[in-house]
């Protein structure tokens, strides 16, 4: 999609950040990839030996060129993780591939970014609690899969409970929100539910799955939430984050309003509100 592209011009062309904020990810080393998705899986998806059904599920025509983008986005959301641990905070333009499974692809998803760099953090001791907040108008079914018997990561969804997929897994939460849920009710339900989940689980490090297409403008979304509501989600989550001292990473996860402004502004508030709390 072209926001990938754009969103990095607005935040340079209106001074949000500058050029040396950004990095751009080397390949991901397999060893992190296996750490996470079934080898077989992995192998057949690098050599692209899926069946038809298989890649049908994923969405994509499957492609080298598919196959290295996941590749990269998943290693920005580890480098962020690093980032994250130094600054308190990162950030990936991309990422949020949350239907990804341990041994499948589905909903535009080969890899499970945060699942990949959650994995790394625990397996390199770098912290040993974490929280996975995922806020698209999705639920995270591949990231509750692959989680479902680890007790040091947190799976919490909060997502259209009528959406895509039609069939759920069951994440540690699980918040399903009516067609057409408005502002107020959002944004009391989530913080609630953020601050009692802070206060018990009292974990070390934040992903985010920061997805726009809650949007009432987003034309798979199916609820009503204001860009000025998504804004005040975001600033909810990362403020939680900051006053708790808890390094957050976010993925940009999906948005599909018809119009790639809404799009754009909406994601590049997740950046301004960023700059405003961290720094």
């Amino acid at each position: 999609m072209s926001k990938y592209e754009l969103l990095p011009q607005q935040l340079l062309y209106e001074g949000t950040v500058q050029s040396e904020n950004f990095f751009e990810p080397f390949p991901l080393e397999e060893k992190w990839i296996t750490l996470t998705h079934d080898p077989h899986y992995w192998h057949r998806l690098y050599t692209q030996s899926l069946t038809e059904q298989e890649i049908r599920k994923t969405g994509f025509p499957l492609t080298d060129h598919l196959v290295n983008r996941e590749i990269i986005i998943a290693q920005g959301t580890l480098q962020c993780a690093r980032y994250a641990l130094q600054h308190g905070i990162a950030m990936n333009i991309a990422g949020g591939t949350h239907h990804a499974f341990t041994n499948r692809g589905e909903g535009f998803c080969l890899l499970n970014d945060i699942a990949i760099a959650s994995n790394y953090l625990l397996h390199e001791k770098l912290v040993s609690n974490i929280l996975i907040v995922d806020l698209d108008v999705h639920q995270g079914n591949g990231t509750a899969e692959i989680f479902k018997h680890d007790n040091r990561v947190f799976t919490f969804s909060m997502h259209g409970a009528n959406n895509y997929p039609l069939r759920k897994e069951s994440s540690d939460l699980d918040i399903g929100l009516p067609d057409y849920t408005n502002d107020e009710f959002y944004l009391s339900t989530l913080e609630v539910n953020l601050k009692n989940l802070i206060h018990q689980r009292q974990p070390e490090f934040i992903f985010y799955q920061s997805g726009v297409d809650i949007l009432a403008t987003d034309k798979l979304g199916r609820l009503s939430i204001s860009r000025d509501g998504c804004k005040r989600r975001d600033k909810m989550v990362l403020e939680c984050a900051r006053q708790n001292n808890i390094p957050i990473v976010a993925s940009m996860g999906g948005g599909y309003s018809p119009d790639i402004r809404d799009i754009i502004e909406a994601h590049a508030n997740t950046f301004r509100v960023a700059q405003t709390i961290f720094f």
